[in-house]
């Protein structure tokens, strides 16, 4: 859904945005902060089924080992 519906509808300085995507209706919210898109969209649709992603990377967060 991401791939064919949202992707391509954004623009060049969205990268690195994360994208709260309600994984019924299609309906998402774009932010540079993750915690504002999902709220914004909950505000909006506050039954959603939210996918949280970064335009550009292959997931919104990266988790490492720390030693």
């Amino acid at each position: 859904m991401y791939e064919r519906d949202v992707r391509p509808a954004l623009a060049a300085d969205d990268e690195g945005k994360f994208v709260a995507l309600d994984l019924d209706s299609g309906e998402y919210e774009l932010d540079a902060d993750d915690y504002s898109a999902v709220a914004r969209l909950q505000a909006r649709l506050p039954a959603a089924d939210i996918w949280l992603g970064r335009v550009g990377q292959p997931a919104a967060h990266r988790m490492r080992q720390i030693r």
